[in-house]
């Protein structure tokens, strides 16, 4: 298979923004790019770690991705189709192949519907069964592969608990055979004992039913041992990725740094992992220049302040988004 035919998602300059408040009626609409010229490709069956700091686009690249928010710039290909400008009735089949597990798995799932119902409906809705006994004979064994039990199958989201309504939602996601799952912070709102476990299960999922999975997550120790590549972003914009043995032995970016509290020489300077300064500033309005990142990092000079650094390639694989690697 060739390099181009193994890609399953290729993004390209993605932008999101969105709107400030006016004042009033009468100011010119002012915007902040959530997501600014975000790119990526993943290949198949790949696992790709999104981290950043609560606030820092990846949630909103994820939904970006699946189309539930319109880009603004950009392109997104899936599986050599361009999906970016299609319309709902031509999207239907990528609705299919493209999955989602949400963060909070107490506020997506219809607490009115028993765990059947909910995933039943998806496979009548996509039609992939022709009976409904069919189908939930389907729900079925998604639910035992996730962990859920025939004899609970008739109960309610509220009678089970966080991790459960976890492996509930990717039964879910999993009934309609997609090829593709975007984790958005999964384990976030799950018990520390409890989050190995649905990691574990996502990767074991993800071997059975060749799946490619790209995890959502704040904390670095979430990807570090599941992810093949990882991507770290802040105010939107990637500022690195690479293979993740790379980003964790090797991080080059002062805020990649910071996240694994390491202290690594970048030529002759050295950062330690306190040295941040400022609070997490709000997304940058639509037409900020320089290193979204210059505020707050200690190696910051002048170029930083009025120039967008773009992403290079350091080592194969491993790209970064930094003016300091390069200056004296």
């Amino acid at each position: 298979m060739g390099e181009e035919e193994d890609i399953l998602l290729k993004v390209r300059h993605l932008t999101k923004k969105f709107p400030l408040t006016r004042g009033n009626p009468f100011e010119k609409r002012k915007y902040v790019n959530a997501v600014k010229d975000f790119s990526l490709s993943l290949k198949k069956q790949e696992v790709f770690g999104l981290v950043g700091e609560s606030g820092c686009g990846k949630s909103t690249v994820a939904r970006t991705i699946i189309r539930l928010y319109e880009p603004d710039e950009g392109s997104i290909v899936y599986d050599g189709v361009n999906i970016t400008t299609m319309r709902e009735k031509q999207l239907r089949p990528y609705r299919k192949k493209i999955q989602m597990v949400f963060q909070n798995p107490y506020s997506s799932l219809n607490p009115r519907h028993t765990v059947k119902d909910i995933v039943t409906q998806p496979i009548i809705f996509h039609k992939l069964a022709s009976t409904k006994a069919e189908a939930e004979e389907m729900a079925l064994f998604y639910l035992e592969k996730v962990g859920i039990l025939s004899s609970q199958i008739e109960r309610y989201p509220h009678q089970f608990s966080g991790g459960q309504r976890q492996r509930i939602s990717i039964a879910r996601a999993l009934a309609v055979a997609p090829d593709f799952i975007i984790a958005d912070e999964p384990v976030s709102a799950l018990d520390v004992s409890i989050q190995a476990q649905i990691l574990n299960l996502l990767l074991d999922l993800r071997e059975e039913f060749a799946l490619t999975l790209m995890f959502i997550a704040h904390d670095l120790a979430v990807v570090r041992h599941v992810s093949d590549r990882v991507g770290i972003m802040y105010l939107g914009c990637m500022v690195e990725h690479g293979p993740y043995r790379d980003i964790f032995d090797t991080p080059l970016h002062p805020y990649t740094v910071t996240l694994l509290g390491a202290v690594p020489v970048l030529g002759v300077r050295t950062i330690d992992s306190t040295e941040l300064t400022d609070e997490v500033p709000s997304a940058p309005s639509e037409d900020f220049k320089g290193c979204v990142f210059a505020h707050r990092c200690p190696l910051c000079f002048e170029k930083c302040l009025r120039e967008t650094p773009v992403l290079e390639e350091r080592t194969p694989g491993h790209f970064v988004a930094c003016w300091s690697l390069n200056h004296d």
